[in-house]
C-alpha cells in the first residue's frame, strides 16, 4: 500500500495537509534517507522523518477546543520562546495541532485535532465553513458603513467576500466564510472603526458558550459529527 507523503503526515497529526504540503515544500521531509517532494509517496515499511524525528500514525483521532486568551500566538513551538496556544493543552494528549489560526491579540474559540484530513477539509475555501466574531470598537458604526462591510470591501490583497454584520448589544458581529490573515481587524480598520478587541465565538457549528477563558474541552461525539456534517 502506498499513501502520499503529506495525507500520511496529516494522519499522524503533524498537521493539516496544507502545513504539511509547506514542510515538504522546504525540504524538511525525509522518507528513510531521501528528502522528499510534493508527490512522493510513503510504502508500508518506509520510515518518515520530520526535521530528522520519526513520525508515525497515532492510537485514535482527537478533536478540542479551547478559549483561548490574548498574547498567546497559535502555534505549535515558537523558536523564539514565546507562549503558544499548546501550553494551555492538556500534556497527556498525542500530537494534536491547532485548526487555523487566531493572531496574538485575538481570543476565542480555537479547534484541535490530530485529524489532519478533517482539518483541511475545514480550512479549504471551497467548503465555505462560516466563522462567527464579536468585536468591541469604540462607537456603533452608521447601518451605511455594516452595509459595505456586507457587500464587500477592498483590502490590499483584493476585494472581501460578502458577510454577514450585525450590531449585538454592545459589540459588532462579523461572520465570515474567508480565512485571510487578521482578515476582520482590516476589513474594519478599512471603513475607519479599528477593532478595540476580538473574540471567535462559533467556529461552523461549535459554538464556545460558556469556557471560560484559558480552559479547554473535548468535544462531544455529537460536536464531531456536525463538524464532520459540514464537509461530507
Amino acid at each position: 500500500m502506498q499513501e502520499r507523503v503529506q495525507k500520511y503526515l496529516a494522519r499522524c497529526g503533524v498537521g493539516s495537509r496544507r502545513a504539511c504540503e509547506k514542510l515538504i515544500e522546504e525540504g524538511r521531509v525525509r522518507i528513510n534517507t531521501q528528502v522528499v517532494e510534493l508527490g512522493a509517496c510513503v510504502a508500508d515499511g518506509d520510515e518518515v522523518l520530520v526535521d530528522g524525528k520519526p513520525v508515525v500514525l497515532t492510537s485514535g483521532l482527537h478533536y478540542w477546543m479551547l478559549n483561548k486568551p490574548a498574547g498567546y500566538i497559535t502555534t505549535v513551538s515558537d523558536p523564539q520562546g514565546r507562549d503558544t496556544v499548546m501550553r494551555l493543552m492538556p500534556r497527556h494528549l498525542p500530537r494534536i495541532f491547532p485548526v487555523g489560526r487566531l493572531d496574538l491579540d485575538s481570543m476565542g474559540l480555537l479547534l484541535f485535532t490530530n485529524d489532519g484530513d478533517l482539518a483541511f477539509k475545514l480550512l479549504h475555501p471551497s467548503q465555505h465553513v462560516w466563522k462567527t466574531y464579536h468585536c468591541g470598537l469604540r462607537a456603533r458604526p452608521p447601518e451605511n458603513v455594516l452595509a459595505r462591510l456586507r457587500e464587500g470591501v477592498e483590502l490590499e490583497d483584493g476585494p472581501t467576500a460578502p458577510c454577514r454584520v450585525r450590531w449585538g448589544r454592545d459589540c459588532l458581529e462579523v461572520e465570515l466564510r474567508e480565512g485571510r490573515k487578521r482578515q476582520v481587524r482590516r476589513m474594519l480598520s478599512s471603513v475607519g472603526y479599528p477593532v478595540q478587541w476580538l473574540r471567535r465565538v462559533a467556529f461552523g457549528p461549535i459554538l464556545l458558550g460558556g469556557l471560560p477563558e484559558g480552559q479547554c474541552r473535548a468535544l462531544s461525539t455529537a460536536e464531531v459529527e456536525a463538524l464532520r456534517a459540514e464537509n461530507p
